[in-house]
Formats: structure tokens, C-alpha cells, sequence
């Protein structure tokens, strides 16, 4: 994104919260055992939207005027030792189009002398303590302090996708592909998850891409996310593989294939596989402008209880077993998110990214992980990502409460205990007459699969 989309951004912003200043704090470092020691570091997402700078111990503020200024701490002379020269804050400010920029230190003053400070929600402790600094209130106070119009201005904005952030997502996707493109032909009975995990990484990586999450290679799929990584592949079993990388300008892939440990579909495992298929298709086929999205999951949903129906796992009519929720013994989650500069973008903002003003979450169990439950605009990412797990813990739990017996076949179900689970999921941009897929084809299909694994 170059200067000029920033300054859009920020005009924007201004447009639809014209009182009131605007503070955006960028995050700082994070330690990670000790203060010399820190993660790789990552931009608060919202300040790296209208700001563009991926540096720590930033700070922005908005006036009412339409002027901005950048803050930030002064360089130490040391500091080329270990880290070569660096922009100055002058040089950031000029790269992010503000005329204006200032010590850290001037920041608490200028708050002071603005009246009403428009502030988001902070998900960072260090955040929090530094709003309360800055604003002089009890850290416990900030969060409630925090600006709901400001917040509906900031998703109103960043939910809508521009040609350039999709082509963002479009770059991460063509590593992903590369990521996938190894695991298929390197699943094989023997290996480690970790071994698998880290050669995708290492794909990444090689592209100077980080991952966007904590990816997920496990053969215990039906632990929604599991990250653990300890275990060896065998044959007959089904590996799981959720994973995303993020562009330099912070954009997001996200990813999920189920394959087969050796290359081969187990009869039993490709009827579950092309279920779940099927029940991506109905839902991608279902994202249109104004279409709900709650109504995109129910789409899913009914597509699962139909087919496990076929197999014998469920009974009844699926339109009253979607209703009832029974479907979710099965598929517990919602069908998906957005998709931009976070993995989940915006969640550090609640449901006021997912859900219209005044609209509650479901209470029913599954429907009630939904994410994204509105109506659907184009320039939305969004993920779409349907799964069926055999949790033999929730299933046990769910046969000794005796729920939704009428629907579901416990006897049947057991003999799926060790099956584990899958999950496909792809990223998909809502256009003007419909959605369209985002990124190159990853294999899909059970034959596909199959084909990429043998070599072919």
C-alpha cells in the first residue's frame, strides 16, 4: 500500500468520526522469557491500516482538523550496534504522509489538551496499561472507556477490501499453495507432525512470509485446534492441516486440507471427505451480496446432516435436525470468518465486526462459535470452512445426556471413535454478482488428492 492509500484511509476515517480525537497505538515488543528476548514482532493490524509502519512503540493520533501526528521514542546512539542505521521519526512520519511527528514523551500532554479521545478496545496488556498512562485512568477502566462509534467506523472501513489488499491476500495464497503442494507429497507413514509442520514453515519462510497463526498438522483432527505436534504418522490415518502465512504488508492466507497418511482415501474416509465437500460447495454457493452469512452456514450445515444421514450416522429429517442443532455433535463451529490483515480480522474488536448493531449471538451449541453471522457486502474475504470430527469425548458426553437421540445413530457413531476428523477450507471473495475463490488451486477432491500424493 503506498502513501496516498494511507492518507485515503485516514481521511475516511475522519469522514465517518469527525468529533473527537483519534488515538492509534501501535504495539510495542513482547518478551518472551526475558526483555532482551522478544517474539518476532507484529503491528497492531488497525495502526499498520492507516499508518503503514511495522515498527514498534509507534503512536498516532487524529484531530478533528484532519491533521495527524506520529509519535515515537528517540533513537539511541547505540542503537546502530545492534541494529544498523534507522529512519528517523521524521523519515517514518514523511513514509506514512503525516507532516506532523513528535517524542513519545509530548503524547500525553497533547491528550490532555484534546477533550474527547476515541480510543479501540485494547487486546494487549501492554496496551492497556500504556492507555491508562496516557489517558490517566485505572487500567481497569480502560476497556470501558473504550469507543464503540470508533470501533463501527474502523470495520466499516477495513471490511471492505480494496483491488490491492485482495491482491495481498492473492500473494500469501500462492505460498500457501506451495506449502501444500510439499505436505501432499511428503505425508507418509513414519514421518513426525512436527516434520511436516516445520518443512511448510520452512516453504514460507523461504519467501520471507511468517505464518499468520500457529498452524495446525495433526492427525488428532478432531481437536479443533490442535497444535500439538508430537505424534507419527501411521498408515490409515487422516492428517489435518490448517495453516495461513502473512504478506509483508501483514495481509493473510488461510488455509485447510485433510489428506490421507500414505495417499490413499480409506473407503470409510472418503464418504466423510465428500460430505464435507459437499457441504463446502453448498456454502461457497451460497455467498452473494446480502446473503447472510448465518444462512451460508446453514447451508453447510444441512449438507452434513444430509450426508451423514447417507452414511447412516444421523436419522430423521435434517431440516429439523439443523434446526435442533444436532448437526453439531458433528460440526461444532462456525462455517468461517473474515480475512485480511488478521487471520480472524477485526476479532480483537468482538461481534461488532460479525453481527449488526443490537443482533445476539445464538445460544445454541455450534451455531452459538459463529464469527460472522450478517449480511455479506462485496469486498468482503471471508473463510469457508465446513468439517466433520468424531470428538469421542463429546460424544460420550452427548449419549449420557441422552441429546438428540431422535437424530442421531449413537451405535453407528461409535464405530467412528478413532476416526478423527476433516476440515477443508478455502478463502473467498464476495464480488458484485457472487464470490469468487481467491488464490491458485490447492488439490481438493479425493482424487486429486490422491493423484498429487502418488506423484502424479
Amino acid at each position: 500500500m503506498d502513501t496516498a492509500t494511507r492518507i485515503l484511509r485516514r481521511e475516511a476515517l475522519r469522514g465517518l468520526l469527525p468529533e473527537g480525537a483519534i488515538l492509534l497505538p501501535g504495539n510495542g515488543q513482547a518478551s518472551r522469557n526475558y526483555e532482551g528476548n522478544a517474539y518476532p514482532f507484529r503491528q497492531d493490524s488497525h495502526f499498520l491500516y492507516f499508518a503503514g509502519l511495522a515498527r514498534p512503540d509507534l503512536a498516532l493520533l487524529l484531530l478533528p482538523d484532519g491533521t495527524g501526528t506520529l509519535y515515537g521514542p528517540a533513537p539511541h546512539p547505540d542503537d546502530v550496534v545492534w541494529s544498523g542505521p534507522q529512519p528517523s521519526l521524521g523519515d517514518l512520519a514523511a513514509e506514512a504522509g503525516l507532516a506532523r511527528h513528535a517524542p513519545h514523551e509530548r503524547l500525553a500532554a497533547d491528550l490532555a489538551a484534546c477533550g474527547r479521545v476515541h480510543y479501540l478496545p485494547p487486546y494487549r496488556a501492554s496496551n492497556r496499561l500504556l492507555l491508562a498512562d496516557l489517558l490517566g485512568v485505572a487500567p481497569s477502566a480502560v476497556a470501558a472507556g473504550a469507543s464503540r462509534d470508533l470501533v463501527r467506523a474502523v470495520v466499516a472501513l477495513r471490511e471492505i477490501k480494496s483491488d490491492a489488499e485482495i491482491a495481498e491476500i492473492e500473494t500469501a495464497l500462492g505460498v500457501s499453495a506451495l506449502m501444500y503442494q510439499f505436505a501432499l507429497r511428503n505425508a507418509r507413514p513414519g514421518l513426525h507432525e512436527a516434520q511436516i509442520a516445520g518443512a511448510m514453515q520452512g516453504v514460507a519462510l523461504s519467501y520471507d512470509m511468517p505464518p499468520s497463526f500457529q498452524p495446525i498438522v495433526s492427525v488428532r483432527g478432531e481437536i479443533l485446534h490442535n497444535e500439538s505436534r508430537a505424534n507419527t504418522l501411521e498408515p490409515g490415518q487422516l492428517l489435518l492441516l490448517d495453516s495461513g502465512v502473512e504478506t509483508s504488508e501483514g495481509y493473510c492466507s488461510d488455509i485447510t486440507r485433510t489428506i490421507p497418511v500414505g495417499g490413499v482415501f480409506a473407503p470409510r474416509q472418503r464418504d466423510v471427505y465428500d460430505v464435507v465437500l459437499g457441504a463446502q460447495a453448498a456454502a461457497i454457493e451460497a455467498v452473494a451480496p446480502g446473503a447472510a452469512n448465518r444462512d451460508v452456514h446453514l447451508a453447510a450445515a444441512l449438507a452434513v446432516a444430509e450426508g451423514l444421514k447417507g452414511l447412516g450416522l444421523m436419522r430423521g429429517d435434517p431440516v429439523e435436525a439443523v434446526a435442533a442443532g444436532a448437526h453439531a455433535l458433528f460440526f461444532p463451529h462456525g462455517i468461517g470468518h473474515m480475512l485480511g490483515l488478521d487471520v480472524h480480522d477485526m476479532e480483537d474488536l468482538g461481534d461488532a465486526v460479525g453481527y449488526d448493531e443490537g443482533e445476539a449471538r445464538s445460544p445454541q451449541f455450534g451455531l452459538n462459535f459463529l464469527r460472522l453471522a450478517k449480511a455479506l457486502k462485496p469486498g468482503f474475504v471471508i473463510t469457508i470452512e465446513p468439517g466433520i470430527y468424531f470428538n469421542p469425548a463429546l460424544i460420550a458426553r452427548w449419549q449420557d445426556a441422552g441429546l438428540h437421540e431422535g437424530f442421531i445413530d449413537y451405535a453407528a457413531v461409535r464405530r467412528y471413535a478413532a476416526f478423527g476428523g476433516i476440515r477443508l477450507e478455502d478463502d473467498v471473495l464476495v464480488t458484485a454478482d457472487g464470490n469468487r475463490v481467491l488464490g491458485a488451486p490447492i488439490p481438493k477432491t479425493a482424487d486429486d488428492v490422491e493423484l498429487v500424493m502418488a506423484g502424479d
